[in-house]
């Protein structure tokens, strides 16, 4: 009951009967039509992701805080963020599921949650100005057991994190889309024989008794889907890259020696993608190799994942297993610092990633870019009807959210950088690909951003051209390879 009424509860037989009995149905009225409606899952909009990030707030910061027992045991944590409200706000909404919440406060206050979905919707005791500065606390539990398409991934020792798409609020609570980046702090506390290292730089280590708290800050924004936090018996090499960039892996301990081989690759790849795009665009670099089976490689800021025995029992000969690293290394300029606006611009993190890939491989190995964009000519209206076209993918299929990394965003949004390579020229289409970088460096871009900056940096409109390449049903002809032929789904 409001305040006012019940402070006026004891004063009603001053009133008449009928009078006191309007004042109370009129004032019910009032609360009836005040109340807010019931708490819902929200999101921004995204067309692939419509329950991902929040409106009314944009985060700042993240101080994150983890306990860690055993990798088949919830890990205690506190989450904290700092966000700017963008609007007045009564109630918000945090992305956040599997785990357990004990309790949340808004600036230092006690306040009511609850559920809705795959979401935490929070009740502060005070209203949240527009444009204002506030704090939330959450501690929850962080859950590793369940199998599920992302977050926490068991490895023989420890954990690591797997949060690309969705998967960071299976995680810690927050604003789980690319397009709400923050700076991270992690504070992990684990058995002190074991090892801790997370995205950014160490920030400080302290031990006391049996454990150690390790602790790790971001000197750039980050998304969510990119956070890394790796527990585990590690080894962690250190080496100096480009330009004296630290360069530091994290590998299992008792295979450093065996992975050396490839680790130390990692200085000449950074060098190499300098030269196309420029300055490695964060504090330092290293991969995560890891006791884990994934199915996949992850472009964690600072630190790409990697699936140990992807090195320890090659099936696959030196060239293309190099490839892949340039591939992971490549997203930190194209994905992780340049991030997607949307789900529905992820082909400019794969296509390009596939691109540098590709380049990589015809220049060390000589494996020819154009036959494999030939290749995927032939291929592309097959990918486009089985998975949309590379700028407007069709959504991921039930229970399966990373489906929606499909071939028509890698090698084919690849395709489309070729396509339009071949018509601006390289010299032109390399000045894109450095003012890409720089211009939208520590921020977020769309699938216009490109399409716009590429007339810009050729001297001539290109929507016209592109829009076909990125939301055509049909593969456009390719400029200077008139023979090259799609070949049609078959019925």
């Amino acid at each position: 009951m409001p305040y006012s009424l019940r402070e006026r509860s004891p004063r009603r037989r001053r009133f008449p009967r009928r009078r006191a009995a309007l004042v109370v149905a009129a004032a019910a009225l009032v609360v009836g039509a005040a109340a807010p409606p019931a708490p819902a899952p929200l999101g921004i909009g995204d067309r692939l992701f419509p329950s991902l990030g929040n409106p009314g707030y944009d985060v700042a910061s993240y101080d994150i805080s983890f306990d860690y027992r055993a990798n088949d045991e919830p890990l205690d944590a506190v989450t904290r963020l700092v966000a700017r409200s963008t609007k007045p706000l009564e109630r918000f909404n945090l992305d956040f599921t599997h785990g357990t919440v004990a309790s949340v406060d808004v600036d230092g206050r006690t306040a009511e949650f609850t559920s809705a979905g795959e979401d935490l919707v929070v009740t502060p005791q005070r209203k949240v100005p527009a444009g204002t500065t506030f704090t939330v606390a959450v501690h929850h539990t962080s859950d590793p057991r369940e199998a599920a398409p992302g977050g926490w991934v068991p490895t023989a020792d420890g954990l690591v994190m797997a949060n690309q798409a969705d998967a960071g609020h299976r995680v810690f609570p927050g604003s789980d889309h690319p397009s709400d980046k923050a700076l991270f702090t992690f504070r992990v506390t684990a058995p002190k024989e074991l090892t801790v290292v997370a995205n950014g730089r160490p920030a400080g280590r302290r031990t006391e008794g049996a454990k150690t708290t390790w602790v790790y800050r971001t000197l750039h924004p980050m998304a969510t889907e990119l956070a890394q936090v790796a527990i585990g018996r590690f080894a962690v090499p250190e080496r100096t890259g480009p330009r004296g960039l630290q360069v530091r892996d994290v590998v299992p301990a008792e295979d450093q020696k065996a992975l050396e081989t490839w680790t130390a690759k990692t200085p000449e790849h950074l060098g190499w993608m300098e030269k196309k795009v420029g300055p490695f665009p964060f504090e330092n670099y290293g991969v995560l190799m890891a006791q884990a089976s994934t199915g996949f490689e992850l472009e964690t800021q600072t630190l790409s994942l990697f699936e140990r025995d992807l090195f320890t029992k090659p099936a696959f000969p030196a060239w293309y297993l190099e490839s892949i690293m340039v591939h992971e290394l490549a997203h930190q300029w194209f994905g992780d610092s340049v991030s997607p606006r949307l789900w529905s611009d992820v082909w400019l993190n794969e296509g390009h990633a596939t691109w540098y890939e590709a380049l990589y491989a015809e220049e060390k190995a000589g494996k020819k870019l154009e036959d494999r964009m030939h290749a995927a000519y032939e291929q592309s209206d097959q990918w486009r009807a089985d998975g949309g076209p590379p700028a407007a993918p069709k959504g991921p299929v039930p229970g399966k959210r990373i489906s929606i990394f499909r071939p028509v965003v890698y090698d084919g949004g690849a395709l489309v950088l070729y396509a339009l390579r071949q018509r601006i020229g390289a010299p032109a289409f390399e000045r894109l690909e450095r003012q890409w970088v720089s211009r939208h460096r520590d921020s977020t871009a769309g699938t216009a951003d490109f399409v716009s900056l590429a007339g810009e940096v050729s001297g001539r409109d290109q929507s016209a051209f592109l829009r076909p390449w990125l939301y055509g049903e049909r593969t456009p002809a390719m400029p200077g390879h008139p023979d090259w032929k799609a070949a049609r789904k078959p019925a």
